[in-house]
């Protein structure tokens, strides 16, 4: 089983170790809620969305041990939708999760660029290393393979830059180097008839993103524009909004997610696989920050807006998950 390393836990997350754990009480708990005709899901509600991702780990392990089957597999057969999902998704080591998030948005006709764009572009180099070891061991395949297979052109070429984790992770800055390369973007862009793309993907998807924001403001006073104007006069299509999603998580990560809330949240339907995914992947590392954002984009909490979007027991569990009206 997959064990859940620090990278992946944060200081403004929404979900903290829960304090008298016991996985044991825990595990039994939770086969009585399953146990019998009708399913507990009150009871599922107040556990598992209120534990780590580590302790659920030793949860799912003590609930082999005791019901000689996996957790897993009985949430499955014993609920549905999206509160299913949800529950499950919660179940699964955070790398793992994303390397599913990954397969199923390659998965049938047509690719969900956007959820390949969300995931490459706001993971560190060490996540991302650690979602191809998880993919290679859920699917037998290299995660590169597979975007190579699904996708073509600039955009390929960037995604798999990005997925073999090869960014710098480096906090210090230099600047002499944002200064060379803002102008390797100055003449790769706007000094020139077309576009060189390969220019950009090398200096977005390998700079740390503290190098790149430097680099951005040299951009700015070499070309009197900013990088995103230049990106979206440049270039079209998915390339153009993976460099564009490089530049949100440049300037704020917490920022990028809850313009991606916004939009799962907005308008006729919900789209409940992003909220899912986001509200899950999110609710150890930086949700805090993000329900801020969310705030201040959209003028309502996010809670207010789940509470009003969702309903039933996947409401109940996203708002657990989401912690607190702002």
């Amino acid at each position: 089983m997959q064990t859940v390393t620090p990278m992946w836990v944060g200081n403004r997350g929404t979900i903290k170790d829960y304090p008298s754990f016991s996985a044991a009480q825990d595990a039994s708990a939770i086969k009585n809620a399953l146990k019998g005709a009708g399913t507990d899901e009150k009871a599922l509600i107040s556990i598992l969305p209120a534990r780590s991702n580590a302790q659920r780990q030793l949860i799912a392990k003590e609930y082999r041990a005791m019901a000689g089957k996996e957790l897993k597999g009985d949430l499955k057969s014993d609920l549905s939708g999206d509160f299913e999902r949800v529950m499950v998704s919660l179940l699964l080591p955070p790398a793992l999760f994303d390397a599913k998030q990954l397969k199923k948005s390659m998965k049938g006709p047509g690719t969900k660029e956007c959820d390949l764009i969300e995931i490459l572009a706001s993971r560190s180099s060490k996540q991302i290393r650690e979602i191809a070891q998880a993919y290679y061991t859920a699917y037998g395949k290299n995660l590169s393979d597979d975007i190579r297979s699904d996708t073509v052109g600039d955009f390929e070429k960037a995604l798999l830059t990005l997925a073999e984790g090869r960014r710098d992770e480096n906090n210090k800055v230099d600047g002499q180097l944002a200064k060379k390369d803002a102008q390797v973007l100055y003449n790769a862009g706007e000094k020139k008839w077309g576009t060189d793309e390969d220019a950009f993907i090398q200096i977005m998807c390998l700079r740390s993103l503290p190098q790149l924001k430097l680099t951005f403001e040299e951009y700015k006073n070499i070309s009197n524009k900013s990088i995103e104007d230049s990106i979206a006069g440049e270039m079209t299509g998915d390339l153009e909004d993976l460099l564009l999603a490089i530049v949100k998580c440049v300037n704020s990560i917490p920022a990028f997610f809850a313009e991606r809330l916004r939009k799962a949240l907005k308008g006729a339907g919900t789209d409940e696989f992003t909220l899912t995914r986001i509200m899950v992947s999110r609710s150890e590392i930086d949700l805090l920050d993000i329900r801020n954002e969310y705030k201040k984009l959209t003028g309502s909490s996010l809670y207010s807006s789940i509470k009003s979007d969702t309903s039933g027991d996947y409401e109940a569990t996203l708002l657990k998950i989401c912690g607190g009206e702002d």
